[in-house]
């Protein structure tokens, strides 16, 4: 008998005492960190905590996420052309409200958490009618729910959610999540450095040259609250010119994060005669770093290659304080992939409420998701084995 039950929750305030028992390993999921969103949500979403009971037992934890995408002036500018523009027609027209079991800012399993001795495939049902439960309220409300989707997650998971009956569900992948693994020799960015080719210690030897000048500030929650202006304009400009977007972050978004995550967060401006030209942030997670979102002046970037010497910085930082990994996530990712970074799969799950257009949702997500065309890189010198 399936003793599992579900309760959906709008305010951190009302949640279980031992929450954050759950999210010891993925702040993505704490208290604090759903506080941030509840305080600082993209203008055009609106999150649920959800908690999954065993006979009241707390068993998991997870997060919905609901996008309003008629709420945007633009899905993304960067590609011009015939197809971007119909594909944002459908997606206004067809898939405008869109349900996510998971992070949509973020890449990675950031859905759920569950102990130990869950069963995840009762937990994964749980959570599937969970989501049947707020696509009711919705409809209520006079928004039916276009898209429901489940992400991200590696490929061993995805077994899970075939036994808890997702076959009218497809399950998809797309752009890989870019992790960088710190080899436990390196006790210094010099360690990095020597273990490049030459071809990519004069890639790392040109961009620092380039950057002469530029000075990396660590930034507080005044500094953030008084560039607040400067930081979302830097921001919006990279948000804006993406392939595809389905939110804008909101401009306090920054300081609540410094203000209610403290060190946990970090905020780096990058200044040319006091005049900020990028910023970049990193958020402790456990024994990883995950990079989180930045901004920069493109013309600026373009001449003294700040994206570049960004990454740099974050590797540096990662390996001097002791971190394992980075997670670069799903942007950029040839360039994240020349200083080291490498391809990591993950899976959704997706349906549409449409009864025809869910079954012919193969075609239709092949034309609706943006493709990215580009060649991995190896920056590493080959080890040759001895026999």
């Amino acid at each position: 008998m399936d003793n599992y039950s579900f309760k959906i929750y709008t305010d951190t305030s009302g949640l279980p005492d031992d929450w954050n028992v759950l999210a010891k390993e993925n702040i993505f999921l704490s208290r604090e960190y759903l506080e941030v969103l509840q305080a600082s949500a993209p203008t055009n979403m609106e999150c649920h905590f959800i908690a999954i009971l065993e006979n009241e037992k707390l068993m998991g934890i997870a997060l919905s996420q609901f996008l309003d995408l008629n709420k945007l002036e633009s899905l993304g500018d960067r590609d011009n052309c015939l197809k971007t523009s119909a594909r944002n027609f459908v997606f206004k027209r067809f898939s405008s409200y869109v349900l996510f079991i998971g992070n949509n800012m973020l890449t990675g399993q950031n859905a759920f958490a569950l102990a130990e001795n869950t069963n995840n495939t009762q937990a994964i049902r749980t959570l599937k009618l969970a989501a049947a439960a707020l696509k009711d309220n919705y409809q209520k409300k006079g928004m039916k729910i276009h898209l429901t989707s489940f992400k991200d997650f590696s490929e061993d998971q995805t077994e899970q959610f075939r036994s808890a009956g997702f076959e009218n569900y497809y399950e998809f992948s797309i752009q890989p999540n870019m992790v960088f693994t710190i080899d436990e020799n390196w006790k210094s960015e010099q360690d990095y450095i020597d273990s490049l080719s030459k071809k990519y210690r004069d890639q790392y030897k040109r961009a620092r040259k380039k950057a002469t000048g530029i000075e990396k500030r660590k930034m507080e929650l005044t500094d953030i609250i008084e560039y607040e202006e400067t930081i979302y304009d830097l921001y919006y400009y990279v948000a804006k010119n993406a392939p595809f977007n389905t939110f804008f972050l909101a401009k306090n978004h920054f300081s609540k994060f410094k203000e209610i995550l403290k060190d946990k967060f970090l905020f780096y401006g990058y200044f040319i005669d006091n005049k900020m030209i990028g910023f970049n942030t990193l958020i402790k997670n456990g024994n990883t770093i995950d990079t989180y979102f930045l901004g920069y002046d493109e013309e600026i970037q373009k001449q003294r290659m700040v994206y570049l010497n960004m990454l740099y910085d974050m590797i540096a930082y990662s390996i001097n304080n002791g971190f394992s990994k980075i997670t670069f996530a799903r942007t950029a990712l040839e360039i994240k992939s020349s200083v080291g970074a490498t391809p990591v799969e993950m899976y959704g799950f997706i349906e549409h409420g449409n009864f025809i257009l869910n079954k012919n949702m193969a075609c239709i997500f092949g034309y609706l998701e943006p493709e990215t065309v580009w060649q991995q890189r190896n920056p590493f010198k080959q080890v040759i084995a001895v026999a």
